[in-house]
């Protein structure tokens, strides 16, 4: 049986059943003492009733990415799909993905918009059901506009006993030229386990509470420019890796990169604070852009990794015939890990 009431202008319909992909249990601050009950109701009560609409472009790359990571060498491999290739189904999913601050996000890295109040943390997809309208196709090229709305939270008993939470979400994808797909998903939520799973030899962790940051702190006395701290977890480096489709293990896979490179953690990647000196020269250099950047040289000169708190400086700044030569260094306490020169030169 069905989990949801179908619409009658859809007319095909796939049933997507038992996708069970656990997140990493979450561990709770403090204890929270609320029955699955109480729980389904305060989430019903926030966000009940309400629509939460996004628009988005159906861009080509996005979906050759897709096709790359799949391995189907003949689909969209050689370039990208030009506009007005039908998206096949299901590839929808790579898009409308999650636009939350690490800040919002669990302490698992999972995305909290609908989630369940503590401690019902712990998210698992556990089923859902999509539905095509064979006359509207979604489109590379076109702008879709994406409607979610929370059906209904109920609260649930597992196999076991335990407490759960069972949440119901409808997305419904709107093209130029009409309902193109509705893919409903139901998700659960439980408490996080006090002991591994049985049979399990790994041992009960404490899930590491870093968060990126990054902010500005007084100015160097001596240069007279504002100095950047910057720190960046897991949670963050795994995101710039789906970004840029960067697949070396030293920034996402912690065994690889403690026992095969010999690194102590997760390492920053170059490009992402080759972006951090830009985004620190335009804050602190541009004057509004005012001045624009011609160029940049950088040197990469020792690794940095996550949780590590950092700075970003300007070590000096210069007239030259170019134009005007901004120094700036990238360092761990005292040791220099990168270090570039931005020339910038007047837009007026």
């Amino acid at each position: 049986m069905s989990l949801f009431q179908s619409p009658a202008r859809i007319t095909r319909r796939v049933q997507v059943s038992r996708i069970m992909a656990a997140t990493p249990c979450q561990a709770p601050g403090r204890p929270v003492h609320t029955s699955a009950h109480t729980a389904a109701s305060e989430l019903l009560n926030k966000v009940k009733g309400q629509k939460f609409v996004r628009k988005q472009l159906l861009d080509g790359n996005q979906l050759q990415k897709l096709s790359l990571t799949l391995g189907r060498r003949s689909e969209f491999s050689p370039e990208e799909p030009p506009d007005g290739t039908p998206l096949p189904y299901g590839h929808h999913l790579v898009y409308f993905t999650p636009s939350q601050f690490e800040s919002e996000l669990g302490l698992d890295g999972s995305d909290t918009t609908f989630n369940s109040p503590a401690p019902f943390t712990r998210r698992m997809w556990a089923g859902g059901e999509m539905e095509w309208n064979p006359e509207v196709e979604l489109r590379v090229g076109e702008r879709v506009e994406e409607t979610t709305e929370i059906l209904d939270a109920k609260a649930k008993r597992s196999r076991e006993g335990g407490e759960m939470v069972l949440v119901n979400v409808e997305k419904r994808f709107v093209s130029p030229r009409g309902l193109a797909l509705t893919d409903r998903r139901s998700w659960i939520f439980r408490q996080p386990p006090s002991a591994p799973p049985p049979g399990s030899t790994a041992e009960v962790i404490t899930i590491p509470t870093t968060k990126s940051n990054v902010c500005d702190v007084a100015a160097d006395p001596g240069a007279g420019y504002a100095i950047r701290n910057l720190v960046w977890s897991p949670v963050a480096l795994f995101r710039f890796s789906a970004l840029t489709f960067n697949a070396h293990m030293i920034h996402f896979n912690e065994s690889w990169t403690r026992q095969v490179e010999g690194h102590p953690d997760v390492v920053v990647h170059g490009p992402l604070n080759l972006i951090n000196l830009m985004d620190y020269w335009r804050d602190v250099h541009s004057q509004g852009g005012k001045v624009r950047a011609k160029g940049i040289t950088y040197r990469a000169l020792s690794p940095l990794y996550a949780g590590e708190e950092y700075t970003i400086g300007t070590e000096r700044v210069m007239e030259s015939e170019g134009g005007t030569r901004y120094g700036l260094v990238v360092k761990r306490g005292e040791a220099v890990c990168m270090r570039g020169e931005v020339v910038g030169v007047s837009s007026m």
